[in-house]
């Protein structure tokens, strides 16, 4: 009778000398750490690999294919235009801040495969906001689109450090001083585009990708090459680590053939950990093709996995239900899809039970992760996704993940305290900010911020956050810059910022303020106020009005659990 290996022999299985998802021990910033053997060394090179994919579509825009071959030669081009023309030298930051147009993806394969660090910045953001990216980064250099321009336009005399500006998708004959057209940029491509010389290692800087934390400021994480190398052989060892753990009936017939190529509908941003490493850096690596969208839509997502034949979808879990509750869902063509994955955002079993009974035989995929471990710490899809919805599963072998409590110490198994995490993916810290480092960052471990438990099968599970932040949709919002905005109005004296439930986002942006004495103001006057200040998705969809001063601990803490309980009865 076969029957299905446990995790601990499919790990020992998969990473056995001689096998792809060997490990081996490096010493990393002083710490010894686990990696990948053979995960590429840098970004370049996984760049460099794709090429041999020639003709086959990698990105698919509305009605625009770009082929491998035409990728690679763009990015060679432009990647040979920045250190040439533009000036830009190795640890040079280059800014991306855009939609999800094929140029972002030739401009960060650019920037990296030069030598300079990527700096995407989150296209949502106001002016205000990308202004506060670009100088607190040291961007030398942006690359955006036409919507961005013209919120940064009134900006871009006070960002020092910035030399040049190229803007795509953009019809303008003239443009503001020190920007130039994206294809004027590029040029001719040269059919035996190369790219420049340029020596990189593992440890060298790579990304720095901007997350909110609970000063209030967004903080730029600091990742290298190694880091997001990690994240792609994380990936596959998921995808073999589910197939040796299919149970029998689920396994194929006979031998296993080449795989097909896979075709991804990105419904997530580019700026993202998720949408960056998981998504982008992984299916070119994997010669796979990328659907992309001018915008989410969940009729137009439909659409495109009819049309393009797509293989696997995902997002954060609210796109998920956004798109198996829509009108057109029973009409269109799905048979092509083989895996429905998401993350970013606590998902119900709900949507687990939601998906196997609208496309039987493919099982959901869930993980956990940060922007500070590079996106995958632990994934859960398949046989363990079916007796443990609730959880995000185990760790990759390269990742450590441990509980620890109030005092420091690591808690015994069931116990609920902060998740710690350590592994080759943990980033250097944050960019400019030594201080925020050393809070969050300890030989080698991540304080995560999050509270979670991890049972006696090694599976993780998720409570809560220790952290000030909400989630919304997946896009991380800091409580405390959402109540700094509330605070400069002046009819407020208290504020404090709580997560409204919400079925399809997982939580909205909710506001209790007590205003001065003899203060009037509404509360759409209070959103417009920060809606002036802060991007959209931060915005309270509901502001309520107290009469009392705002309750606190004896710590002078507001006591926001009680304050949700008492508005919204949980």
């Amino acid at each position: 009778m076969t029957t299905t290996p446990s995790i601990a022999e499919v790990h020992a299985e998969l990473t056995a000398p001689g096998q792809p998802f060997e490990m081996d021990e490096v010493v990393v910033r002083g710490v010894p750490t686990r990696v990948w053997k053979h995960a590429p060394p840098s970004l370049r090179a996984v760049l460099e690999i794709s090429r041999a994919h020639g003709g086959a579509d990698f990105l698919v825009y509305e009605d625009e294919r770009w082929t491998y071959e035409r990728h690679f030669r763009a990015v060679a081009r432009l990647a040979g235009v920045l250190r040439d023309e533009l000036g830009v030298e190795k640890g040079d930051r280059v800014a991306i801040a855009m939609r999800n147009f094929p140029e972002w993806s030739v401009a960060f394969w650019a920037a990296t495969a030069a030598g300079a660090i990527a700096v995407p910045l989150n296209a949502w953001w106001t002016g205000a906001e990308l202004a506060y990216g670009l100088r607190d980064s040291g961007s030398v250099v942006l690359f955006c689109d036409a919507e961005r321009l013209d919120r940064l336009v009134d900006e871009l005399a006070g960002i020092e450090a910035l030399r040049t500006v190229v803007v795509a998708r953009d019809e303008r004959a003239e443009l503001p001083a020190g920007a130039r057209h994206f294809d004027d940029a590029l040029g001719a491509v040269p059919d035996d585009a190369e790219l420049p010389p340029v020596d990189l290692d593992p440890e060298d800087d790579a990304t720095i990708f901007y997350t909110s934390g609970t000063t209030g400021f967004p903080k730029g994480v600091l990742g290298t090459h190694r880091n997001i190398c990690t994240n792609l052989m994380s990936l596959g060892f998921g995808a073999a680590r589910a197939a040796r753990r299919a149970t029998p009936a689920d396994r194929p017939a006979g031998e296993p053939g080449p795989s097909p190529r896979n075709v991804h509908l990105l419904s997530v941003p580019f700026f993202h950990a998720t949408g960056c490493h998981s998504v982008l850096v992984a299916n070119l690596a994997a010669g796979n093709t990328i659907v992309l969208m001018h915008k989410w839509d969940p009729g137009r997502a439909l659409e495109l996995i009819e049309r393009e034949g797509v293989t696997n979808f995902g997002g954060v879990p609210a796109m998920v239900w956004q798109v198996i509750e829509h009108r057109d869902f029973d009409r269109r063509d799905l048979s092509s899809l083989r895996g429905v994955g998401y993350g970013g955002a606590p998902a119900a079993p709900e949507l687990v039970r939601k998906i196997e009974e609208l496309f039987p035989g493919r099982h959901p995929t869930n993980g956990y992760g940060l922007t500070e471990t590079s996106s995958v710490t632990t994934l859960n899809t398949g046989l363990d996704y079916q007796t443990h919805p609730d959880s995000v599963g185990v760790p990759v072998p390269v990742c450590d993940v441990i509980v620890v409590g109030p005092d420091g110490g690591e808690l015994p198994t069931g116990g609920v305290g902060e998740l710690w995490i350590k592994g080759p993916n943990v980033v250097k810290g944050y960019f400019g900010k030594p201080e925020a480092t050393a809070e969050s960052f300890s030989d080698g471990w991540l304080h995560s911020g999050d509270l979670g438990r991890i049972d006696e099968d090694g599976f993780v599970y998720l409570v809560d956050r220790a952290k000030d932040l909400l989630i919304r949709g997946g896009e991380n919002i800091s409580s405390v810059e959402v109540e700094a905005a509330l605070f400069e109005h002046d009819a407020v004296t208290d504020a404090a910022v709580i997560g409204i439930p919400h079925p399809v986002l997982g939580e909205e942006v909710g506001a209790v303020v007590h205003t001065a004495p003899g203060a009037s103001v509404t509360e759409g006057e209070l959103r417009d106020h920060v809606a002036g200040r802060l991007a959209a998705f931060k915005v309270p969809a509901r502001i309520w009005f107290s009469d009392e001063p705002l309750p606190r601990n004896p710590a002078g803490k507001i006591l926001k659990r009680e304050l949700k309980t008492q508005l919204l009865g949980n």
